[in-house]
């Protein structure tokens, strides 16, 4: 008896863990038809970030390939259908690349690609677009993966413009030092200047007081002889 109950449950947990991992990531192809427009349709809690990366290729008919136009462009939009289609998202980008937005609010989100290239004329023979989408809910952790690499290098830069500023304030710390060093040698030198002028000094008055003196001293006694 336990081992059937069990099993049914296991069962059920199983299938919720497969439908939670098959809802956070879709990739599929989608083919359209000149300027045919094709939706899908994402039940979205509120702040969910969702990235999409994609790839638009024309079908060459006489070599039956797939093949990439430059001329190709991809109309991707975004609407909420319960708030009137409100649309959220409206840009125009090459036939690949990646798209992000995040969901103001919960509900029903309409995600609408359109392949255009009215300006190399294409369209008008209707070609055959395939559309390659890979669409991952939640995906922050892949956002940062992907630009893991960028973000390092940054880091890096930055860490190098701190070794950089570092290394000037350590030199300006350093010529600073040496500027002080060098005004106390000039005042050292300025002030063992004026001592040694004023010692002169006081030995030349002393001399020339001692000649005076000595002179007098020879006059009087010659006057006296």
């Amino acid at each position: 008896m336990s081992a059937s109950r069990t099993s049914p449950s296991w069962l059920l947990t199983l299938f919720t863990v497969l439908t939670v991992l098959s809802a956070q990531a879709r990739a599929l192809h989608v083919y359209m038809e000149g300027q045919q427009r094709k939706c899908f349709f994402e039940e979205l809690p509120k702040d969910t970030l969702v990235v999409g990366t994609y790839k638009a290729e024309i079908l060459n008919r006489e070599s039956n390939t797939w093949i990439q136009d430059s001329s190709l462009q991809v109309l991707i939009t975004v609407e909420e259908t319960f708030d009137n289609d409100h649309r959220v998202v409206s840009q125009r980008t090459p036939s690949d690349g990646r798209f992000t937005f995040t969901a103001a609010d919960a509900g029903q989100h309409r995600i609408c690609f359109t392949p255009d290239s009215q300006s190399q004329g294409w369209l008008s023979s209707a070609p055959t677009v395939k559309l390659a989408l890979d669409i991952a809910i939640g995906a922050t952790s892949k956002i940062e993966s992907e630009d893991s690499g960028k973000i390092s290098d940054i880091t890096q830069r930055v860490k190098d413009l701190n070794s950089r500023l570092e290394d000037i304030r350590r030199e300006q710390v350093f010529q600073r030092e040496r500027e002080a060093e060098f005004r106390d040698q000039s005042e050292a030198t300025n002030s063992r200047v004026v001592r040694w002028s004023l010692i002169q000094l006081a030995v030349l008055a002393i001399t020339c007081a001692w000649q005076l003196s000595h002179l007098r001293s020879f006059f009087i006694k010659q006057k006296l002889t």
